[in-house]
This record gives C-alpha cells, sequence and structure tokens, in this order.
C-alpha cells in the first residue's frame, strides 16, 4: 500500500500542534564531524523516553558506547507525554539541538514524510556489522518510507492475550490456540466472580493510545475500518459499532473495576495481584509478569490476539532512534544508533544486568540466543509470532489510506482518536450509549478525511 502524502495544510497543523503528545539537506549517509548540536566533535545529544529499558541505557553508554568509539553523549530523558510534545517541537523547527532521538513508529513514517528525520539507509548498508537483515521485517517496514529507512528499533512490542492457566482449568475452560473474541468472552463469563476475580481486563482509559489501542485492533477484526482507502470516515459504521459495543459490553459485564480509567498498568496491576482471570495487552507485559517476583509467574498462558474475519490482529508498536535532518553529526549518530540497537548491546544487557531486561522484539538472532530463551521460555515465542504476523499495511478487511493498526498515521490521528475515546470511556462507564459515542466520533473523522479527500 503506498505510503501517505502530507498536504502543506496539514504540515502546519502538525508543526504547532500537541496532538503528538499522547498515552516518536543531507541524506543518512551526509556529514559527520563537528558543528550543529552544542558539545562538539566528539558529543552528540540524545533525546529520550524514560522508560526503564532507557533508563538502562543511560547507565550503560559511558562505560561501554563512550570508551569504545571516544563519542559523549549527553541525555535528556524525559517522561513519554513530555518527549512527545519535546520531540514535536524540535523536529518541526529543525533545532538541531539533539542529533537523536527516541520516536515510535506513529511518528517517524510522518517525519520522514516533511524530511525532518535523516535517510539511515546508506549507513545500514555499508556497517555489515548492524546487520539490519536481522530486524524483524515488520519492524523494518514500520520505520520504512518509499524504501528508506529511517530508524532502528530499540524495542518492539504486539499484543496477545495473557491468562491464567490455572483458573480457567478449575473452571473446566481449554483456550484454544488461536482463539476468536467470541471465545474469549465466553471464557471470561465462565470464569468471572463479581465478588472476586473478574473475568477480564481490557483498557478503558480515555486516549488514542490507551482504550483505542486494543479497540481499534478490534475493530479491524470485526471489519471495521476509520477510514475506507478513498478518505471516506467509517466511525460509525455497523462494524465499527459492532466491535465497539462488544468491547463496552464485555468489559463492562465481566471487566474490571473502574474499568473507564483503567489503563496498560491498572490492568497489568489487576493481572498480577489477582483480580482478573484475562488480559488482552501489549506482548511486553509478559516480562513483568514473569519476573522473578511476581506472584503469578509460571501461571500465566500466552494466546495470539483473538480474531473474527481476520488471521491476526496483534498491534505493531515500536521505540525507535531517529537523527534529526538537520544535525552534521550523522556520523556519530549513526554509531549511536547502531550500538544502542546492536546485538552486542543486547549481550551486554543480558549478563550485566540478565537477560530478563534485554531490549527485544526487534532482533530474530534474540530469539535464537539461548541464554535469552530460557529467560524469556513462557512468551517469548508468543511475542516473535506475534510481531512477524503484523501487518500495519493490511490490518483489516479493507485497504487503508495510511498504514497503522493501533492508529491511522496521520498527524491528525492523536486529536481523533483522542477525541472519539471520551466518548466511548464514557460508555464504558455508563453514560451514554456506544451508538451515540460513534455517531459524534464520525462528525469528527469526517472533518478529517474531508481534508485528504480535497
Amino acid at each position: 500500500m503506498p505510503r501517505l502524502t502530507i498536504a502543506p495544510v496539514v504540515l502546519g497543523a502538525l508543526a504547532l500542534s500537541a496532538g503528538l503528545s499522547a498515552c516518536s539537506g543531507a541524506g543518512g549517509g551526509g556529514g559527520g564531524g563537528g558543528g550543529g548540536a552544542s558539545g562538539g566533535a566528539t558529543s552528540i545529544n540524545v533525546l529520550m523516553v524514560n522508560n526503564p529499558q532507557m533508563v538502562d541505557l543511560q547507565k550503560l553508554t559511558a562505560d561501554n558506547f563512550t570508551k569504545q568509539s571516544g563519542i559523549t553523549v549527553n541525555f535528556t530523558v524525559l517522561p513519554e507525554n513530555d518527549l512527545r510534545d519535546k520531540a514535536s517541537q524540535e523536529f518541526s523547527s529543525q533545532a538541531g539541538q539533539y542529533d537523536v532521538a527516541t520516536l515510535s513508529n506513529f511518528e517517524i513514517p510522518i517525519y520522514a514524510k516533511t524530511h525532518w528525520v535523516a535517510d539511515l539507509t546508506s549507513y545500514t548498508k555499508s556497517d555489515t556489522g548492524f546487520d539490519q537483515s536481522d530486524i524483524l521485517k515488520p519492524m523494518t517496514s514500520a520505520l520504512t518510507v518509499d524504501g528508506k529507512v529511517y530508524g532502528e528499533p530499540f524495542y518492539g512490542e504486539s499484543s496477545f492475550l495473557m491468562y491464567r492457566k490455572d483458573v480457567l482449568a478449575a473452571k473446566g475452560v481449554t483456550m484454544p490456540d488461536k482463539p476468536t473474541w467470541q471465545q474469549v468472552a465466553d471464557a471470561a463469563a465462565k470464569v468471572d466472580d463479581p465478588s472476586g476475580m473478574r473475568g477480564i481486563c481490557l483498557r478503558g482509559q480515555p486516549g488514542w493510545g490507551q482504550v483505542f489501542a486494543p479497540l481499534t485492533t478490534v475493530v479491524n477484526t470485526f471489519g471495521g475500518t476509520w477510514f475506507e482507502k478513498d478518505w471516506t470516515a467509517k466511525v460509525n459504521a455497523p462494524e465499527f459499532k459492532e466491535a465497539t459495543n462488544f468491547y463496552v459490553n464485555l468489559v463492562r459485564q465481566h471487566g474490571e473495576a473502574g474499568a473507564s480509567q483503567a489503563g496498560f498498568t491498572e490492568c497489568l496491576n489487576n493481572l498480577t495481584q489477582g483480580k482478573t482471570a484475562m488480559w488482552y495487552d501489549a506482548t511486553s507485559a509478559a516480562g513483568s509478569l514473569e519476573a522473578t517476583d511476581s506472584p503469578v509467574k509460571g501461571k500465566i498462558g500466552y494466546a495470539p490476539a483473538p480474531v473474527v474475519k481476520t488471521d491476526s490482529s496483534g498491534w505493531l508498536y515500536t521505540w525507535a532512534w531517529a537523527a534529526q535532518e538537520k544535525s552534521t553529526k550523522k556520523d556519530a549518530a549513526w554509531k549511536f544508533i547502531s550500538w544502542a540497537s546492536g546485538k552486542d548491546y543486547e549481550k551486554l544487557v543480558g549478563t550485566q544486568l540478565g537477560w530478563s531486561r534485554v531490549p527485544a522484539g526487534k532482533r530474530a538472532s534474540t530469539y535464537a540466543n539461548p541464554d535469552y530463551v530460557k529467560s524469556a521460555e513462557a512468551f517469548a515465542p508468543q511475542t516473535k509470532s506475534a510481531i512477524e504476523t503484523a501487518n500495519p499495511d493490511n490490518p483489516g478487511v479493507q485497504p487503508r489510506p495510511a498504514p497503522g493498526i493501533q492508529f491511522v498515521d496521520i498527524p491528525e490521528f492523536p486529536d481523533l482518536g483522542t477525541k472519539v475515546s471520551q466518548y466511548v470511556s464514557s460508555a464504558i462507564a455508563g453514560q451514554g450509549s456506544v451508538d451515540s459515542a460513534l455517531d459524534q466520533g464520525q462528525a469528527l473523522a469526517e472533518t478529517v478525511g474531508k481534508k485528504y479527500q480535497k
């Protein structure tokens, strides 16, 4: 499917918008050396999200990367929402303060079209030690525009169903190898105890990256879509309504307490603390569930994202490294990127910090490493399979005008998705109907669609 083309009017909206905060000259191979961001020729500035894996990298950089390369790395580490705001301001203005930033597969394709991030393709071809072919294909695809690579993943994830094997077995419920959403709903009803452990946890918190992350995958597999190929909005179409009613009814009838305000963290806590029997969410959650001190370690089963009309429905997400187009230190930036996303860095984390802390989900070789596989044997094969079957260019039953599984990769989506999510969260809280929520969402989506149709 062709990548989206962004109209000039949209570029202006993106440069000024804070919508990218929710819940990432010379081309690549061009100039290295001094100039650009402050710090001199042997120093680069990196803007980075404060996730645990990134904090590990920050601690390991001086004694490893800097010692080996002679390049000092000056980190600015921010919470996710602040990071997205800062990155949007920095890259849209091409201020040149930062040479490298962590961006997601939502931002990078958009920024590539606007020439805000550097083309890294020549580096990937000349740096044979990096081994671009080892990067999982869906990750490379998600960070590639018009055949050119603009980002390298630090870690990646998809989504799958997590469930308490012992609880389901006690109720005589067998989880299919490839469950449908109706089978999941039936299982949730059978194991649900309104006075104790609830059947399932699903995000209900407002936000394009909260409730609509899992919900949009449900919409896809039910046959719905935010937009058709010609940008016709379909938010209140029968398939979108059916999927959303299913999701809302499931979480209202058999879901967690306070579902309308529950996000990733709340559902993780619920499953860990024995408050829910199942959870559909990010594959990255498995590391916490199987941690040494987790009370549910060894008790969790992992199944593919439930489906209805599609063969698979798991999402695709990565925090990735991108170099600012304005930077005149692209050679040094690539050295850092290739180290941080490289095989040797994963081995460094495994040997020094423990294999459970390896930033996985991006390289095929990770899943052939016996040390990692042993530490993650409960979920590693399922995670790799989920990522490899994710298809951002064709996630549903109809052609799409822009890539994305759990989002639509256009600058307007954070604002659109967040506004519609507020209506859906209200329906989960029992304040209004799904049909009314999506009718309101349709009006908003039509405004966005008409911009692109023009």
